[in-house]
């Protein structure tokens, strides 16, 4: 197993947005804005699910790679830390996935 972490992942991220993009893929994409960094997510989480479907492990896994990349990328785009998310997944798993959908506010 790696050390190399969702943690290490946003610090590069962080790092790389204010490099140029002539030279930084992850500051051209934040350049483009939000919208367009949630456009590149889902087509990260399509591409995913289609490896999935596929049973094809080598493809989930580069697929799944870049679904996380691009979350964390839209997460700096929404100014919204993995701490918070990181935060939000402790929580939840604190009682039964089923408990914890059960007390969310119905709409």
């Amino acid at each position: 197993m790696t050390a190399f972490s969702l943690s290490d992942l946003e610090e590069l991220i962080a790092a790389r947005a204010s490099a140029s993009v002539e030279h930084s893929y992850t500051a051209k994409l934040l350049a483009r804005g939000r919208s367009y960094c949630a456009r590149k997510m889902g087509e990260e989480a399509v591409e995913t699910v289609i490896a999935a479907v596929e049973g094809d492990a080598e493809a989930i896994r580069n697929e799944a790679a870049d679904l996380l990349f691009h979350l964390l990328v839209v997460l700096k785009a929404s100014n919204v830390p993995l701490d918070e998310v990181m935060g939000e997944l402790a929580r939840r798993t604190a009682q039964s996935g089923l408990e914890e959908k059960a007390a969310r506010p119905q709409s």
